[in-house]
């Protein structure tokens, strides 16, 4: 796919590796409908980003308006989601609130939601791409919510991906990334960021730009259906 002069809707698009991958496809040339949740997500990311980017606040568990915002903005070839749904548990599974648990799987449900309502309106060659985690496939102790959900998200895109053919669904999968999810600052963010990667193979947190890169190359391979690429630093190796 030539991104360029294509139009592109990003869910979860004014903040993190949303907005990165906003910018990016903006500059190659797409119009893009950024959409959040969080207004004040979306006054500090129109201050950093061109005209061809307009935004949309919607919450992607609000089925209604999210189908208002397809409808009014169709046809469109690429839809992205990032949105992480809200907070997620963590902890022991067998210590772990039940109610939290299941609100975990906020994500997916904004996931499907988005696909399901969305997909109708898509071009025939148009592409889909959701962001999972490496938890999905190494999970450490603590991360077992965390890790389910990513399980069926990237479960949901392979189980798709036959189903809505021509058009294409893939997942990116990043490990720790540098982004606003982690609320720590100065000195204190940069330890707890390099504590949390001494382990991997490329001891550092990866970018959101990283990580758009690689949602543009699952945009733009045509070959590329129901696959799961990973940004992770080598997270998911022994």
């Amino acid at each position: 796919m030539d991104i360029k002069n294509r139009k592109a809707i990003v869910l979860g698009g004014t903040s993190g590796i949303g907005l990165a991958a906003t910018r990016q496809l903006e500059d190659a040339g797409a119009t893009v409908v950024a959409g959040s949740r969080n207004a004040e997500n979306i006054e500090i990311a129109s201050a950093s980003t061109g005209p061809s980017v307009s935004y949309r606040q919607v919450n992607t568990l609000d089925r209604d308006a999210l189908a208002k915002l397809f409808q009014e903005e169709a046809p469109f070839d690429i839809l992205v989601n990032s949105a992480t749904g809200g907070a997620r548990a963590s902890g022991p599974f067998l210590q772990m609130d039940l109610d939290a648990f299941q609100l975990s799987f906020r994500k997916l449900w904004g996931y499907t939601n988005s696909v399901r309502l969305g997909a109708e309106f898509l071009s025939n060659d148009g592409a889909i791409v959701l962001v999972s985690g490496f938890p999905a496939r190494k999970s450490n102790p603590g991360s077992l919510a965390i890790s389910t959900v990513g399980n069926a998200v990237e479960g949901f895109a392979r189980a798709l991906a036959p189903e809505i053919a021509p058009r294409r669904i893939n997942i990116v999968c990043p490990g720790l990334i540098d982004t606003p999810m982690f609320p720590q600052e100065g000195e204190q963010r940069k330890q707890f960021l390099a504590n949390a990667t001494s382990r991997t193979l490329i001891p550092r947190a990866g970018t959101a730009d990283e990580v758009a890169s690689a949602i543009l190359f699952a945009i733009e391979n045509d070959y590329m259906t129901g696959s799961t690429i990973d940004i992770e630093g080598g997270a998911l190796l022994p």
